[in-house]
């Protein structure tokens, strides 16, 4: 059942669409991710569903509920961790932590989870004395301390080091698993592989796919590659007729083949056939960045905003 619709959603700034007809559902207790090169339109899609900016056409729902015209119900399912988001500089943790939670009529223990996040021994420094990644951990801690049914998490560990990094994925990971839905707003392709269930690329706007992580990653042209350095030339007629490749090149000798795998059992078929052997045989699959890549297209031309992104 789906606990979030977005249907046709267009924003515009100053004359130009910077979300242009973006419509997806996500389904409760999913980690649903977004993703889309910088100026796509992707917080401007969650900062719609947070119902902190009202979209200039289609229709955005909250389990059931319009996140502008239902502000303060959807307030109190729906937590959020922006992008950029600032606090008084002179707050404490320990005084945000209790001043969120006395926002909501049945807040979690924020001291459990302000431990889980590194914050434990920052519970009396002040806002502006927290390092980047520090505000960060915090601002997550600030999304979850109201037991939201939903969570938005924008670029989620941005500033963090790889431990602090892997330690929020298996905490995000605990909370799906306890029922909560996560929105997940990221620029790491390993965040995104691990952690989303299906992922929605958004680029110049609009939504170019929609699937599961294995799904894009196999819909990208040449998934799988295979390269070699043969014992003899191989006769190109032969490599132009492999089944399924997309592409091929021969360079210092060595042999690239992009396609599928059907296309490397030709390839190995073809060596054999011809007595040829293969050196430094190298056989591997695409990844969600190449998938990303082949969605996006080059990053030439855009002429993307910051306030697009």
């Amino acid at each position: 059942m789906a606990i979030i619709e977005v249907n046709g959603v267009r924003k515009v700034y100053a004359g130009r669409p910077v979300v242009d007809g973006v419509g997806f559902s996500v389904d409760e207790g999913e980690i649903f991710g977004i993703l889309g090169p910088n100026g796509a339109g992707k917080t401007t899609t969650v900062e719609c569903v947070a119902g902190l900016r009202a979209p200039d056409a289609g229709t955005v729902r909250v389990a059931g509920l319009d996140p502008v015209a239902d502000r303060d119900r959807v307030t109190g399912l729906l937590g959020a961790q922006l992008q950029e988001s600032e606090l008084q500089p002179k707050i404490t943790v320990r005084e945000a932590l209790d001043l969120y939670s006395a926002f909501y009529p049945d807040p979690a223990d924020w001291r459990p989870l302000a431990e889980r996040l590194g914050l434990h021994e920052k519970l009396d420094t002040r806002f502006q004395r927290l390092s980047g990644g520090q505000k960060q951990r915090l601002s997550i801690a600030l999304a979850l301390v109201g037991r939201p049914r939903v969570v938005i998490l924008d670029e989620l560990t941005t500033g963090l080091d790889p431990r602090a990094r892997r330690d929020t994925w298996q905490l995000i990971e605990d909370i799906r698993d306890g029922g909560v839905t996560v929105v997940l707003v990221t620029h790491f392709m390993e965040e995104a592989q691990r952690l989303c269930d299906r992922i929605a690329v958004i680029d110049r706007g609009r939504v170019v796919a929609l699937d599961t992580p294995t799904g894009l990653v196999a819909g990208t042209a040449g998934a799988t590659a295979i390269s070699f350095t043969p014992s003899a030339p191989l006769p190109e007629a032969e490599l132009a007729a492999l089944p399924g490749a997309v592409s091929r090149e021969t360079r210092d000798g060595r042999v690239l083949v992009h396609g599928t795998d059907e296309t490397v059992n030709a390839v190995i078929s073809l060596l054999a056939r011809l007595g040829v052997t293969a050196h430094r045989l190298r056989v591997s699959e695409a990844t969600l960045d190449d998938a990303f890549l082949d969605l996006t297209g080059p990053a030439e031309g855009r002429g993307l905003t910051e306030r697009a992104s």
